[in-house]
Order: structure tokens, then sequence, then C-alpha cells
């Protein structure tokens, strides 16, 4: 073994890496669960959406330039700079008094959470060898699904209990102990570079990624596709620069040759779908639970649970088999699974039994534990220590990019679909459909509407699994592009950064 493994106390060190990611895939649901009592103490109704969307927007422009700097300056150093400006973020937020104050500190916390997710599974690929990197990274990956279940009931219970103010708390204590663990017992050898930091390539990065982001997430409504079309195109100018100036640099924050190694494009393209999808599976799948079935909310969450247990499952099998097959077979079989449980979805009547749903989930956790834990895998695997990071931190990004793009796309679907059918519906009003969807207040439709709402939105998100289907097609013809190869993941040489 290498000096860093036999330095490196893996077991603290995988303990704090689960916690870390763990911890920033329980805020996005937690918030969620607090919104409503945080609207009513800080009356910000109408800038809500920003609390969200600038987290998340911060989180992924930030994710690959925390992918590069650590493969210059060693995975501890990121991460802990990542965790520290996060913990701060949290403080802050825990402390504000206006809506304004939330969202700006809210800014701080994702661009803390940009390091996390990334370099968490970049430790992972350092201090496991390759048949079990596989397995810790879903692991690792699963803990955000384990997140979204415990996220509300612990959400409701502080809100409840104490004050929301203490979502946040919450992460301060958890995010020293994950930087103490991290601190003390992962160690490194980092190889000083002469080379200077790229600054042009990260600002130019930046804006590339903001604009691209604000663009894609301005996609969700007909009224706002002229600033989307704008926003696009300065993205596309931002890149064109980006590439011309990255080609001159001794050392790129975005390495264009990863570009053209056709293993690592294809498996991201395909993750970039996949996560698309994924996406519209855990945000409506919960919609079809509580408007066509009836459900109350918590059974509506509890259909998407299955996914995330059997998650592990397919992660598991994942790393059984990336010895033996190539990525790209391994992503076909998953893509399969996922195409048959997104078919049969099609042909389900309108009263379906909800064990059928938990079934359905179950197999898409298999589908997807194979499929995001072997991309990120192959993509770690294909490229040369110095750049394990930043093949990652790319590797996540193509995730968020895929759902932001598709959450905008099926929003578009949805309310167009929808639309369509109250028209079609004579008496039936969208204040109809909207009160049907929340079970507390499905009561308030008039009788003979209530069926009427309930065949609307289940043909809207009829329509929405049949562009998932098209997505899931997409992505199995991108990953049998690389069908010529018959290459096994290589395990890079794991040596001083």
């Amino acid at each position: 073994m290498k000096k860093t493994e036999q330095k490196t106390n893996v077991k603290l060190v995988t303990v704090a890496v689960f916690i870390a990611n763990f911890m920033t895939g329980i805020e996005g649901t937690i918030v969620s669960t607090a919104m409503p009592t945080i609207i009513g103490d800080l009356h910000g109704l109408s800038l809500m959406n920003w609390v969200f969307s600038i987290y998340l927007l911060m989180s992924a422009v930030t994710t690959p330039i925390y992918g590069k700097l650590s493969d210059r300056y060693g995975r501890k150093l990121l991460l802990n700079i990542g965790l520290v400006i996060f913990v701060v973020g949290s403080f802050l937020c825990s402390m504000s008094q206006t809506m304004l104050q939330l969202i700006f500190f809210r800014l701080l916390q994702g661009l803390g959470a940009g390091a996390i997710q990334p370099l968490t599974n970049t430790v992972l690929a350092d201090i496991y060898p390759l048949e079990k990197r596989a397995n810790m990274i879903g692991l690792n990956s699963a803990s955000w699904g384990i997140a979204s279940i415990i996220a509300p009931l612990l959400g409701g219970f502080l809100v409840e209990r104490i004050s929301w103010h203490w979502v946040f708390v919450i992460n301060i204590p958890i995010g020293i102990l994950t930087m103490a663990l991290v601190q003390l017992f992962l160690h490194e050898n980092i190889k000083a570079r002469k080379q200077a930091i790229d600054f042009k390539g990260i600002i130019l990065l930046t804006w590339t990624l903001i604009f691209l982001m604000l663009g894609l997430q301005n996609l969700n409504s007909v009224n706002t596709l002229t600033i989307s079309a704008i926003l696009l195109g300065l993205a596309l100018i931002c890149l064109v620069i980006l590439i011309k100036i990255e080609r001159h640099q001794a050392d790129p924050i975005v390495p264009i040759h990863l570009f053209t190694n056709r293993l690592f494009v294809i498996q991201n393209i395909t993750m970039l779908l996949i996560s698309g999808f994924l996406i519209g599976f855990e945000t409506y799948l919960p919609i079809w639970m509580q408007s066509v079935l009836g459900l109350p909310p918590i059974l509506g969450g509890f259909a998407v649970t299955p996914s995330s247990v059997i998650w592990l499952v397919g992660s598991y099998f994942a790393g059984k088999m990336i010895a033996k097959y190539p990525p790209h077979r391994i992503t076909s079989t998953a893509l399969l699974l996922l195409i048959t449980g997104c078919i049969i979805y099609l042909f389900l009547p309108l009263k379906t039994a909800f064990y059928v749903f938990l079934l359905i989930s179950a197999v898409y956790g298999f589908g997807f534990g194979l499929a995001v834990t072997t991309s990120t895998v192959a993509s770690q695997s294909v490229v040369a220590m110095q750049e394990v990071g930043t093949a990652t931190s790319f590797n996540t990004l193509a995730r968020s990019l895929g759902q932001t793009l598709m959450i905008s796309v099926f929003g578009v679907v949805m309310n167009l679909k929808l639309a369509q059918g109250v028209q079609n519906y004579h008496g039936l009003t969208f204040n109809m459909v909207n009160n049907m969807i929340n079970p507390s207040t499905a009561n308030l439709v008039p009788a003979k509407y209530l069926s009427l709402a309930r065949k609307v939105v289940f043909s809207s998100l009829h329509e929405i699994y049949v562009v998932g289907l098209l997505i899931l097609l997409l992505a199995f013809i991108v990953n049998l592009l690389d069908f010529k190869s018959r290459k096994l993941l290589r395990e890079y040489q794991i040596s001083d950064i």
C-alpha cells in the first residue's frame, strides 16, 4: 500500500465522508419542510424560490472548481474549506431576520456545499481499491435517499418543538465533527505545482455555469423563454471563450483533453440524462400518489423509499460487475431496467394498487444504483490520478445539469397538459385541480369535478413519463456509442497527488 493509505484511518475518514454527504443531502428537504413557517416569520412568499435556487446554483457552479483545486492542493484542504464555508453559512442562515438575508446566506451555504459531494466521492476513490470503491460510492450516494426520508420528520420536529432556525443550527456541530475527523485522520502527500492558478478559466467557467443554470431554470415557463434564450446565448459565448483560453493554459481549470476521452464523455452524457429522469421520478411520483390515489403526503413520499433502499443493492452489484464487464454493458443493464419500469408506468390504469408503485420504485432503485455508481467510478478510472478530483466533479456537475434541465422540461409538459385538460372539461378550473392535488384541500373540490380533476392530473403525469421514456431511450442510444469498447475499468495508480 502507498504511503497515504498507511497513514489514513480509512474507517474514520469513511465515516466523516458519509456524515458530510448526509448533512448536505438532508439540507434541501429539511428546508422545504420548514419553509411555510419561515415564510410566515420572515414574510417573503414572493422570494421563496430563491432560497432553494440560489443554493443549488452556487453548489453546481463551484463543484468543478473545487474538484480541480483538490487535484492541485489535496482533498483534505479543499473539503475542509467547503465544510467551513457551509458551517458558517448555516450559522448565518439561523440568524436571518429577513428573507433577503436568508437568501444571501444560503448563497454562502451553496458555495460550501459545492465541495462536499464531489470531494467525498473523490476521497473514497483515493482510499479504496476499485473492487470496494463502487460499494462505498454507492453507500455515499444512497445517503441522499436516506436523508430525504429522515429530513421531513426531523424538520417537522424542529419547527414544531423548537424553532425553524434549528434546521440550520444542527449543521454546525455535525460540520465541526466532520472537519475534525478529516483533519485528524486523512493524510496526503502533496506535490507542489509551479504553474500559476488559472484565474481566467475560473472566472469564465463560473459565468458559463451561472448563465447556463439560470437559463435552464427559466425554461419552465413560456413567458420566460426569451430570458432563457438570452442567458443560454451568453453561456455559449462564455463557453467558446473558455475553450479558446483553456487550450493555452499550463494547468487549466477545465482540462480540454478529458473531453476527448470517449468513455468519459459518453458516461457523463448518459448520467446527465439518467439524472434528468431521476428528478422527474422523485418529484412526480409523490404527486401521483397524493392527487390520483388520494393518499396522505407521508405515503406519497414513502412511494419513493424503496428506490433509496434498493439503490444500495444496485451499488453492491455494480462493484461486483465493474471488474468483469465494460462500463457501457453495466449501464445498458441499468437502463433496460429503468426503461421497463417506465413502460409499465405508461400502462398503469387510473386506480392502481399502492404496492405496485413500491415494486416499480424498487426496480428503479436497482437501476439507479447500477448506473450512478458505474458512471462515477468510470469517470474516475479513465483519468490520471492528478485529475481524479476534476473528473469526479464534472460527473457531479453533469447530474446537476441534467436535473436542472429536465425539471424545467417536465414543468412545461405538466403545465401545458394541465391547461389542455382543464379546457376539455366545462366548469373545471385550475384552482380545483390545485386543491385536488393537496389531499388536505381535496374536499373543497365539488364531488362532480373531483374525478375529472384526477383524470386531468393522471393524463398529465402520463405525458411526464412519455417524456421520461424518451430521455431513457436517448441515454440508451448514447451509451451504445461505446459498444466497440471491450476494456474493463482500470485501477489508476494511487500515488502522491
